[in-house]
């Protein structure tokens, strides 16, 4: 039986965490530092190394939220370290005065993504605010700006996310983990319907990332079954991954290595599009 051929893989969801808090002080989203940050500090070089370990090619670095807030000064610095393998993703609040004289900032220093963060594991909940209308001049200076607003929310915020992807739909919004669904009821994946619901709007991006690969093997669901229904659903070219490293707890090279086992139902076109295809339409630097 002839191997598969590997595409160029491209992680669309890493961080880096400097070991020096003197030089980059922590402020982490919600007043308490994420285990993960503090206990797996990851500098560009290393982060390089792991990507080079794991055969990927590229990466958009998203800023570690949980160990900076929205200062993204470290992941700057590491941006300036290998401009040929990263670009960023730094973070605001939406509903700071000065968001957009913050975008515009980290913008000027060579990123080309965003993220707002309204859950995760030191801001456990979803927030509420996602449609606020003092937050619609970000949304629409996001389109302007081509920069894809990376989501960290929960599928309970889908409501709330309906409302500006409607409003703004020059915007592109990629949800990390696919928004976390729930998806271990199996096939037809019934739980999950709120995501199922987002298919007509083609300015949403579901990003498959280690936490999802773990869940389509939990409970009733199968690789098999789930990916054939989120590639039927979407179409490949609104999927695309990242591996979450290093807050997912294991090796570069297993989570790349998990992720292929997760895709091997998948067509070699499709496993293109999931693995460097869609991350290079939405981060035209990482081509």
């Amino acid at each position: 039986m002839t191997a598969r051929v590997t595409p160029m893989i491209i992680d669309v969801h890493c961080h880096v965490v400097s070991p020096d808090r003197a030089a980059y002080p922590l402020a982490p989203i919600g007043g308490t530092q994420s285990d993960w940050s503090s206990e797996r500090p990851t500098t560009p070089e290393q982060l390089r190394a792991a990507m080079d370990s794991a055969g990927v090619a590229k990466a958009a670095v998203v800023q570690a939220s949980t160990a900076y807030g929205h200062n993204s000064s470290y992941l700057a610095d590491s941006l300036k370290r290998f401009p040929e393998r990263f670009t960023g993703v730094f973070s605001i609040d939406p509903l700071d005065p000065k968001a957009i004289e913050q975008m515009e900032h980290w913008v000027s220093l060579g990123m080309t993504g965003m993220r707002v963060f309204t859950t995760g594991s030191t801001m456990p909940g979803q927030q509420t605010w996602l449609d606020d209308a003092r937050a619609y001049p970000v949304w629409k200076r996001a389109g302007e700006l081509k920069l894809p607003v990376a989501m960290q929310m929960t599928a309970d915020g889908i409501p709330l996310l309906l409302k500006i992807v409607k409003a703004f739909p020059a915007t592109d919004f990629a949800l990390d983990h696919c928004a976390r669904p729930v998806i271990n009821d199996g096939a037809p994946y019934a739980a999950a319907q709120s995501m199922w619901d987002l298919a007509p709007y083609k300015n949403i991006y579901f990003k498959i990332t280690s936490r999802t690969v773990e869940h389509m093997q939990a409970g009733q669901a199968t690789p098999a079954t789930f990916m054939a229904k989120l590639i039927d659903v979407f179409g490949s070219d609104r999927l695309l991954w990242g591996s979450n490293f290093p807050a997912h707890d294991d090796t570069l090279p297993n989570i790349v290595k998990e992720t292929l086992h997760v895709l091997e139902s998948v067509s070699d076109a499709d496993r293109a599009n999931i693995l460097s295809g869609t991350a290079m339409r939405l981060y035209p630097t990482l081509k």
